[in-house]
């Protein structure tokens, strides 16, 4: 997904600055933008969910402001806000049509249609809201002219399929599922007004790293990919000294999986919502010998996973 957001990005971008003419509150129906005549003569042949459609379009494609249009309408039930709208993505140069990222053959990406995307893109919200399951979305998005540090960009060409769509499901409020026993030789863990206390007192320098449930939650998977909810504390392995601690600013933290120290990358991926985790992590896989802050050496977290996006 990395890629395809390097792709994507730049156009939920720029389509932010035609934004303004768009209703504050759109209509419960798919709202195109742009110049969609240029979409007149783009034809599609779908060849399922999991492989891209075949694409015939008048080319070169150019476009002065990004577009974005329903040109497949499908028969499924109408996508909602504040729904999760699973989508598969074929990215095209307009110039030639030659093809810069097909996730077709991948697992659906999720684009949650929440007021962060409403207020930030409300061009891709409108049109995402009030399409329906199966339907295929056109957008392009303009070159960009060469300069100094770039070469030239044609127009992308994303056509973009709704596969279905689903409920956010809400993060836990605390940690939910079966209490695991750990091995002994790791940091103890005891609770105090329900925040997590780490003792590190004579335990040994960790070799590699140690993920160890002490809650097995009952959720979804955790994906390196994923946008985790949690509450977590951290301590230094030398010493116990409490370096940062959600629990204390009152309010979980969310971040992508894909953005934190390889310790927690490693350690929560396969993990599943609704557990608390034990993280020993040697300082490699944390900051280094340099640190951050009091953060230094190997550390030792407890993260409670509340959520999964």
């Amino acid at each position: 997904m990395r890629r395809l957001l390097a792709i994507l990005l730049p156009g939920l971008l720029l389509l932010t600055a035609c934004g303004g003419s768009t209703p504050a509150e759109p209509e419960p129906t798919s709202q195109s933008a742009g110049e969609t005549a240029k979409f007149d003569t783009l034809k599609l042949t779908d060849n399922g969910d999991k492989k891209a459609p075949g694409v015939e379009f008048t080319k070169p494609l150019e476009v002065a402001e990004p577009t974005i249009k329903v040109v497949s309408e499908g028969s499924g039930e109408t996508v909602k806000a504040d729904q999760v709208a699973n989508i598969s993505i074929l990215a095209l140069n307009g110039t030639d049509g030659a093809t810069l990222e097909d996730t077709f053959p991948n697992d659906p990406e999720p684009l949650e249609l929440n007021e962060e995307l409403k207020t930030g893109s409300p061009v891709i919200y409108n049109a995402f809201v009030g399409a329906k399951v199966g339907s295929s979305l056109a957008l392009a998005v303009p070159g960009q002219a060469a300069t100094a540090g770039a070469e030239a960009q044609p127009t992308q060409l994303l056509v973009i399929k709704v596969l279905s769509a689903s409920d956010v499901t809400p993060a836990l409020e605390k940690p939910e599922g079966e209490t695991v026993t750990p091995p002994a030789g790791l940091p103890t863990v005891t609770e105090k007004d329900g925040v997590p206390e780490i003792n590190v007192e004579g335990v040994a320098a960790p070799t590699a790293l140690v993920s160890q449930d002490l809650i097995k939650g009952n959720g979804a998977v955790v994906k390196e990919t994923d946008t985790l909810t949690v509450n977590y504390v951290g301590v230094t392995l030398a010493g116990g000294t409490k370096f940062d601690s959600s629990f204390d600013r009152g309010e979980p933290a969310s971040f992508p999986l894909t953005g934190v120290i390889k310790g927690w990358t490693q350690g929560l991926a396969g993990k599943t919502v609704g557990s608390r985790v034990l993280l020993v992590i040697p300082k490699d896989l944390a900051y280094g010998d340099a640190g951050q802050g009091e953060a230094k050496g190997d550390l030792v977290f407890v993260v409670d996973i509340l959520g999964a996006k």
